[in-house]
Protein backbone atom coordinates (compact mmCIF):
# COMPACT_ATOMS: atom_id res chain seq x y z
CA UNK A 1 0.00 0.00 0.00
CA UNK A 2 1.30 3.44 -0.80
CA UNK A 3 2.37 5.62 1.96
CA UNK A 4 0.18 8.51 2.14
CA UNK A 5 1.45 12.13 1.22
CA UNK A 6 3.12 14.11 3.93
CA UNK A 7 1.70 17.92 4.14
CA UNK A 8 3.73 20.18 6.92
CA UNK A 9 1.38 23.33 7.82
CA UNK A 10 3.77 26.00 9.06
CA UNK A 11 1.35 28.25 11.18
CA UNK A 12 1.47 30.37 14.72
CA UNK A 13 -1.85 30.25 15.03
CA UNK A 14 -2.52 26.54 16.62
CA UNK A 15 -6.56 26.15 17.10
CA UNK A 16 -6.00 27.49 13.30
CA UNK A 17 -3.69 24.70 12.43
CA UNK A 18 -5.52 22.12 14.13
CA UNK A 19 -8.44 22.39 11.91
CA UNK A 20 -6.71 22.77 8.87
CA UNK A 21 -4.77 19.26 10.16
CA UNK A 22 -7.73 17.41 11.27
CA UNK A 23 -9.43 18.06 7.74
CA UNK A 24 -6.61 16.93 5.90
CA UNK A 25 -5.85 13.87 8.35
CA UNK A 26 -9.89 13.19 7.21
CA UNK A 27 -9.08 13.55 3.75
CA UNK A 28 -6.00 10.80 4.40
CA UNK A 29 -2.98 12.82 4.05
CA UNK A 30 0.16 12.43 7.28
CA UNK A 31 0.01 16.11 8.54
CA UNK A 32 2.93 17.94 10.87
CA UNK A 33 2.30 20.92 12.19
CA UNK A 34 5.03 23.61 12.80
CA UNK A 35 4.04 26.96 14.98
CA UNK A 36 7.52 29.10 14.28
CA UNK A 37 9.38 29.83 10.88
CA UNK A 38 12.48 28.41 12.39
CA UNK A 39 11.63 24.68 12.97
CA UNK A 40 9.52 25.05 10.08
CA UNK A 41 12.37 25.22 7.91
CA UNK A 42 14.35 23.33 9.30
CA UNK A 43 12.13 20.60 8.74
CA UNK A 44 11.14 21.65 5.48
CA UNK A 45 14.78 22.00 4.20
CA UNK A 46 15.15 18.26 5.37
CA UNK A 47 12.83 17.12 1.88
CA UNK A 48 10.44 15.16 3.69
CA UNK A 49 7.14 16.86 3.31
CA UNK A 50 5.53 16.32 0.30
CA UNK A 51 3.66 19.85 0.00
CA UNK A 52 4.06 22.84 2.86
CA UNK A 53 1.50 25.03 3.53
CA UNK A 54 3.00 28.11 5.06
CA UNK A 55 1.53 31.22 6.54
CA UNK A 56 3.51 34.73 6.32
CA UNK A 57 2.98 35.94 9.36
CA UNK A 58 5.22 34.32 11.98
CA UNK A 59 6.04 35.07 15.40
CA UNK A 60 10.26 34.33 14.39
CA UNK A 61 10.49 34.55 11.33
CA UNK A 62 9.06 35.92 7.91
CA UNK A 63 6.91 33.45 6.22
CA UNK A 64 8.58 35.39 3.00
CA UNK A 65 12.06 34.45 4.14
CA UNK A 66 11.16 30.90 5.45
CA UNK A 67 10.34 30.59 1.50
CA UNK A 68 13.09 32.12 0.10
CA UNK A 69 15.90 30.11 2.76
CA UNK A 70 13.81 26.89 1.34
CA UNK A 71 14.32 27.69 -2.28
CA UNK A 72 17.61 28.95 -1.82
CA UNK A 73 18.45 25.77 -0.04
CA UNK A 74 17.07 23.58 -2.72
CA UNK A 75 13.82 22.46 -1.77
CA UNK A 76 11.55 21.57 -4.27
CA UNK A 77 8.16 20.44 -3.03
CA UNK A 78 5.24 22.93 -3.87
CA UNK A 79 4.47 25.25 -1.08
CA UNK A 80 1.19 26.70 -0.61
CA UNK A 81 0.90 29.95 1.07
CA UNK A 82 -1.81 30.58 3.10
CA UNK A 83 -2.34 33.72 3.99
CA UNK A 84 -4.77 36.95 5.83
CA UNK A 85 -2.82 39.41 3.39
CA UNK A 86 -5.11 40.25 0.25
CA UNK A 87 -3.46 42.60 -1.55
CA UNK A 88 -1.55 41.16 -5.29
CA UNK A 89 1.46 42.79 -4.42
CA UNK A 90 2.03 40.60 -1.48
CA UNK A 91 0.57 37.64 -3.61
CA UNK A 92 3.29 38.80 -6.64
CA UNK A 93 5.97 38.52 -4.31
CA UNK A 94 4.90 35.27 -2.80
CA UNK A 95 5.31 33.75 -6.55
CA UNK A 96 8.21 35.54 -6.98
CA UNK A 97 9.74 34.18 -4.17
CA UNK A 98 8.93 30.50 -4.53
CA UNK A 99 5.58 30.20 -4.01
CA UNK A 100 3.56 27.81 -6.07
CA UNK A 101 -0.08 28.63 -4.92
CA UNK A 102 -1.63 31.61 -2.58
CA UNK A 103 -4.89 31.38 -0.83
CA UNK A 104 -5.91 34.13 1.26
CA UNK A 105 -8.34 33.95 4.40
CA UNK A 106 -10.99 33.50 4.96
CA UNK A 107 -11.61 30.39 2.45
CA UNK A 108 -13.30 27.70 1.67
CA UNK A 109 -11.84 23.90 3.30
CA UNK A 110 -13.53 22.48 -0.17
CA UNK A 111 -11.09 25.04 -2.07
CA UNK A 112 -8.36 24.20 0.03
CA UNK A 113 -8.04 20.90 -0.39
CA UNK A 114 -8.67 21.16 -4.01
CA UNK A 115 -5.25 23.37 -4.21
CA UNK A 116 -3.78 20.99 -2.06
CA UNK A 117 -4.59 18.07 -4.62
CA UNK A 118 -4.01 19.96 -7.39
CA UNK A 119 -0.44 20.43 -6.19
CA UNK A 120 0.46 16.97 -5.01
CA UNK A 121 -0.65 16.13 -8.68
CA UNK A 122 1.83 18.14 -10.34
CA UNK A 123 3.86 15.33 -11.37
CA UNK A 124 1.16 14.17 -13.78
CA UNK A 125 3.40 14.93 -16.75
CA UNK A 126 4.57 11.68 -18.47
CA UNK A 127 8.63 11.47 -17.79
CA UNK A 128 8.66 9.81 -21.25
CA UNK A 129 6.15 11.34 -23.40
CA UNK A 130 6.45 10.98 -26.78
CA UNK A 131 8.20 14.35 -27.95
CA UNK A 132 11.33 13.83 -25.11
CA UNK A 133 13.03 11.52 -26.27
CA UNK A 134 14.60 9.09 -23.15
CA UNK A 135 12.58 11.85 -20.69
CA UNK A 136 14.64 14.76 -22.22
CA UNK A 137 13.75 17.45 -24.80
CA UNK A 138 15.74 20.41 -26.09
CA UNK A 139 14.93 24.31 -26.66
CA UNK A 140 15.95 26.28 -28.80
CA UNK A 141 19.54 26.48 -28.78
CA UNK A 142 21.24 25.63 -25.10
CA UNK A 143 18.46 24.94 -23.49
CA UNK A 144 17.45 21.38 -21.85
CA UNK A 145 14.82 19.82 -19.93
CA UNK A 146 15.39 16.51 -17.85
CA UNK A 147 12.03 15.27 -17.02
CA UNK A 148 13.00 12.51 -15.00
CA UNK A 149 15.37 14.75 -12.87
CA UNK A 150 12.84 17.56 -13.09
CA UNK A 151 16.59 19.53 -13.82
CA UNK A 152 16.70 21.97 -16.61
CA UNK A 153 20.28 23.60 -17.91
CA UNK A 154 21.24 26.32 -20.29
CA UNK A 155 24.09 25.89 -21.67
CA UNK A 156 25.04 22.88 -20.00
CA UNK A 157 24.71 24.72 -16.42
CA UNK A 158 21.70 24.27 -14.24
CA UNK A 159 19.13 26.55 -13.91
CA UNK A 160 17.41 26.66 -10.66
CA UNK A 161 13.74 26.66 -10.96
CA UNK A 162 10.70 26.57 -8.61
CA UNK A 163 8.20 23.64 -9.07
CA UNK A 164 5.39 25.44 -10.82
CA UNK A 165 8.28 27.66 -13.12
CA UNK A 166 9.13 23.75 -14.13
CA UNK A 167 5.80 22.89 -14.60
CA UNK A 168 4.85 25.88 -16.63
CA UNK A 169 8.38 25.02 -18.79
CA UNK A 170 6.96 21.56 -19.23
CA UNK A 171 3.42 22.27 -20.34
CA UNK A 172 4.91 24.92 -22.90
CA UNK A 173 7.68 22.71 -24.47
CA UNK A 174 4.83 19.94 -24.36
CA UNK A 175 2.88 21.92 -27.04
CA UNK A 176 6.23 21.87 -29.51
CA UNK A 177 6.03 25.51 -30.56
CA UNK A 178 2.10 25.85 -31.00
CA UNK A 179 0.56 28.09 -28.60
CA UNK A 180 -0.74 27.71 -25.45
CA UNK A 181 -3.52 30.37 -23.86
CA UNK A 182 -3.28 31.93 -20.39
CA UNK A 183 -6.69 29.74 -19.56
CA UNK A 184 -4.77 26.29 -20.61
CA UNK A 185 -2.05 27.12 -18.73
CA UNK A 186 -4.13 27.54 -15.43
CA UNK A 187 -5.75 24.39 -16.16
CA UNK A 188 -2.95 22.22 -16.86
CA UNK A 189 0.00 23.57 -14.54
CA UNK A 190 -2.23 25.07 -11.70
CA UNK A 191 -4.86 22.24 -12.08
CA UNK A 192 -7.84 24.55 -11.85
CA UNK A 193 -9.81 26.93 -13.75
CA UNK A 194 -9.98 29.84 -11.18
CA UNK A 195 -6.84 32.58 -11.70
CA UNK A 196 -5.69 32.69 -8.34
CA UNK A 197 -4.66 36.40 -9.50
CA UNK A 198 -5.00 38.58 -12.72
CA UNK A 199 -0.98 38.35 -13.44
CA UNK A 200 0.19 34.94 -11.96
CA UNK A 201 0.74 33.34 -15.23
CA UNK A 202 2.42 36.69 -16.71
CA UNK A 203 4.53 36.95 -13.21
CA UNK A 204 5.79 33.07 -13.73
CA UNK A 205 6.79 33.73 -17.64
CA UNK A 206 8.57 37.26 -16.50
CA UNK A 207 10.46 34.90 -13.86
CA UNK A 208 11.09 31.81 -16.71
CA UNK A 209 12.52 34.38 -19.10
CA UNK A 210 14.83 36.16 -16.62
CA UNK A 211 16.38 32.81 -15.96
CA UNK A 212 16.37 31.29 -19.63
CA UNK A 213 16.64 34.15 -22.27
CA UNK A 214 19.78 36.12 -23.29
CA UNK A 215 17.64 39.05 -23.02
CA UNK A 216 14.46 38.94 -20.71
CA UNK A 217 13.62 42.58 -22.13
CA UNK A 218 13.56 40.69 -25.86
CA UNK A 219 12.46 37.56 -25.28
CA UNK A 220 13.33 34.83 -28.03
CA UNK A 221 12.69 31.52 -26.52
CA UNK A 222 9.69 32.02 -24.21
CA UNK A 223 7.96 33.81 -27.16
CA UNK A 224 4.46 36.09 -26.47
CA UNK A 225 1.63 35.54 -29.04
CA UNK A 226 -0.52 38.81 -28.46
CA UNK A 227 -4.18 38.72 -26.76
CA UNK A 228 -3.94 34.44 -27.09
CA UNK A 229 -0.89 33.10 -24.64
CA UNK A 230 2.76 31.96 -25.29
CA UNK A 231 4.71 29.20 -26.98
CA UNK A 232 8.25 27.86 -27.07
CA UNK A 233 10.51 28.56 -29.72
CA UNK A 234 11.65 25.13 -29.77
CA UNK A 235 14.19 25.09 -32.80
CA UNK A 236 14.97 25.02 -36.55
CA UNK A 237 13.16 21.92 -37.01
CA UNK A 238 10.04 23.48 -35.06
CA UNK A 239 10.30 26.73 -36.47
CA UNK A 240 9.73 25.04 -40.45
CA UNK A 241 6.94 23.03 -39.09
CA UNK A 242 5.02 25.25 -36.65
CA UNK A 243 5.38 28.74 -36.99
CA UNK A 244 3.52 29.26 -40.11
CA UNK A 245 0.31 28.05 -38.16
CA UNK A 246 1.50 30.19 -35.05
CA UNK A 247 1.91 33.42 -37.47
CA UNK A 248 -1.36 32.79 -39.09
CA UNK A 249 -2.65 33.09 -34.70
CA UNK A 250 -0.56 36.33 -34.45
CA UNK A 251 -1.71 37.94 -37.33
CA UNK A 252 -5.43 37.23 -36.91
CA UNK A 253 -4.65 38.28 -32.76
CA UNK A 254 -3.14 41.66 -33.80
Amino acid sequence: METPRLIQIIEDNKSFAIGIRNVLEIEGYRVRVDHEGVAGLAFARSGIPDLVILDLMLPDMDGYRVLRALRDAGGLMPVLILSARTEEADKILGFRTGADDYVTKPFSLMELLARVGALLRRGKHQIDPAWAKDGVVRVGDDVEINLRQRVVRRGGQPVTLAPKQFDLLVALAARQGEVLSRGDILKEVWGYRHEVVSRTVDTHILELRKKLEVDAADPQLIVTVRRTGYRLAMGPTAAETRLPNVRMVESRSA
